[in-house]
């Protein structure tokens, strides 16, 4: 799952779900959480949100406002109440990207 959240591009953002899918564990979007969560320092963490656009972290070590921060250091426009655009700045990965993985 690492792997896959590295190859977000700067400026882009996917679900968990996505994640997950492509990992080979569908419904694993809170297992992708908790991956994410222990090794935030491998991996770009903030570009992850939830299927709804919504930057939905609870935890206090990654609290809302850090994420929101980093999205919008790479350009990502991130609404007040902490929403994301994905038609706009989405990332889905395709079965032909994966093979570079």
């Amino acid at each position: 799952m690492i792997q896959i959240v590295k190859k977000i591009p700067y400026g882009r953002v996917t679900t968990y779900g996505t994640v997950a899918i492509f990992a080979g564990v569908p419904r694993g979007a809170r297992l992708v959480g908790g991956i994410l969560h222990f090794n935030e320092m491998s991996a770009p963490w903030h570009r992850v949100i939830n299927r709804h656009g919504f930057i939905s972290t609870k935890c206090l070590d990654h609290p809302k406002q850090l994420q929101k921060a980093l999205l919008q250091q790479e350009g990502i426009e991130v609404s007040d109440d902490f929403m994301i655009n994905l038609k706009k700045y989405g990332w889905r990965i395709d079965e032909k990207y994966l093979d570079y993985c």
